[in-house]
């Protein structure tokens, strides 16, 4: 009697035994998964933080883009009105770059393509006087687009020159009138040096575009 009980003993001692095995093996089981499930989670928490920052900096980027052209709308012939239009010794801060009127140098600049900037106060006082300015922005244009642009300005009443902080590389500018584009293949630049080059919105139509200021030589007369 005494022997089965010492059986009896030893079998729920290997039962036990084998019971903390189990339980110690599956809390082990247990413990790696929780362990892989956090890496897990961490992993993808951190692909969402990189794909938040990166989406932030892209739309950041987009925002200052869109900041760069805003107003610009490419392609679209934008109008202004109640220009001011005094005569001023001073230079002169316009709402549009490149300016489309305004107070202005009582000199005009003479018509011609000049491979610099000029000053605005003299060419809006070209425009007055019926002229299309056009500018582009060194460095954007092909050397053919460049020539092609030359070979369009090469007609009276028409001014060229550089601008360096335009937001695109081309734009059109008439009295009250502007275009922006991006190619001289553009086909609405013809069409606004027609519509404007001389045109309706002329304040002072016919006069000189010649004889004034010299942007070559930075001297009137």
């Amino acid at each position: 009697m005494a022997d089965d009980n010492e059986s009896t003993t030893d079998e729920v001692s290997s039962v036990r035994g084998d019971a903390r095995a189990k339980l110690a093996s599956m809390q082990k089981k247990q413990s790696r998964e929780q362990r892989r499930g956090g890496l897990l989670i961490g992993a993808i928490v951190g692909l969402v933080v990189i794909a938040l920052v990166g989406g932030g900096a892209f739309l950041i980027k987009r925002d200052k883009d869109d900041n760069n052209t805003a107003g610009a709308d490419v392609g679209v012939v934008k109008s202004y009105s109640k220009l001011t239009f005094n005569h001023v010794e001073t230079k002169v801060k316009y709402p549009q770059n490149p300016p489309v009127g305004g107070d202005h140098n009582p000199a005009w600049a003479n018509c011609g393509i000049y491979d610099k900037v000029i000053p605005n106060e003299h060419a809006v006082h070209s425009m007055e006087h019926g002229a299309v300015w056009i500018t582009y922005k060194p460095g954007a244009l092909s050397t053919v687009d460049l020539a092609l642009l030359k070979g369009k300005a090469q007609q009276d009443y028409m001014l060229m020159s550089q601008d360096k902080t335009q937001s695109t590389p081309i734009v059109l500018s008439a009295w009250g009138k502007q275009l922006h584009v991006t190619s001289a293949k553009d086909t609405k630049i013809d069409k606004f040096i027609k519509d404007f080059l001389q045109g309706p919105q002329t304040r002072e139509k016919g006069a000189s575009c010649s004889g004034a200021y010299d942007p070559n030589t930075g001297q009137t007369g």
